[in-house]
C-alpha cells in the first residue's frame, strides 16, 4: 500500500490529483477507492487501491447492469482484499494491464470504451485469474439482498408458502 500520504492529512489538491489520475469512474487514494459520482467509498488493506478500482470495473464489464450502482460491484469484489489472495490478485491485474497495453491502451482502466475492455477480457478469459473473478462474482454480486429488488426478485418464498400464491404470474418480462 502506498504510504506516501496519510489519508487523514490528504489535502484537497492531492485528492483531486489522485482522482484525475484514476479517470472518471473512481477516486483512488492511499488506502481507499471511492465512486467519483456517488456517495460510497471502501478501504483497501492488502491490495493497491488502483487494483481494487480495476477489479470493480472488471466486475462491471463481466456482468454489466446499467441500473446497478458501482457500490454493489465494489461489495462483490471486496473479498479479494485479503492477505491470502493479494499477490494473485495483483499479478492478475498486472496481466490484465499487460493485455491492455498489447492492444494499445495504457491500462485496463485506461481503455475508455466498454467494447475495448470487453475485448481485453476476452483475451484473458481462459486464465485462472479471470475464471476466479467471474465465478466469485456470481455469488458476490447476485447474493446481495440489496440488489434483489433491482432485478425484481423478492427473495426466497419457501418460508412464506411458496411462489404460487405470491405473484408467481405477475412477471411481465416473460
Amino acid at each position: 500500500m502506498n504510504k506516501a500520504f496519510d489519508r487523514r492529512s490528504l489535502t484537497r489538491r492531492q485528492l483531486l490529483t489522485l482522482s484525475a489520475a484514476a479517470g472518471a469512474a473512481f477516486v483512488i487514494g492511499p488506502g481507499f477507492v471511492a465512486g467519483s459520482g456517488a456517495a460510497w467509498a471502501m478501504d483497501v488493506v492488502h491490495v493497491q487501491p488502483g487494483t481494487m478500482a480495476t477489479l470493480i470495473q472488471m466486475a462491471r464489464d463481466i456482468y454489466p447492469h446499467d441500473h446497478v450502482a458501482d457500490e454493489y460491484y465494489a461489495a462483490a469484489v471486496k473479498g479479494y482484499d485479503n492477505a491470502d489472495q493479494a499477490k494473485a490478485i495483483e499479478d492478475g491485474i498486472a496481466a490484465l494491464d499487460a493485455a491492455a497495453a498489447g492492444r494499445g491502451h495504457p491500462s485496463y482502466l485506461g481503455a475508455g470504451w466498454e467494447r475495448d475492455r470487453v475485448d481485453i477480457l476476452r483475451s484473458i478469459e481462459q486464465s485462472p485469474f479471470f475464471q476466479t473473478i467471474r465465478g466469485g462474482l456470481v455469488t458476490g454480486l447476485y447474493n446481495q439482498k440489496a440488489v434483489w429488488p433491482l432485478f425484481g426478485y423478492e427473495g426466497e418464498s419457501y418460508s412464506q408458502g411458496g411462489y404460487i400464491d405470491r405473484g408467481f404470474d405477475d412477471i411481465n418480462w416473460i
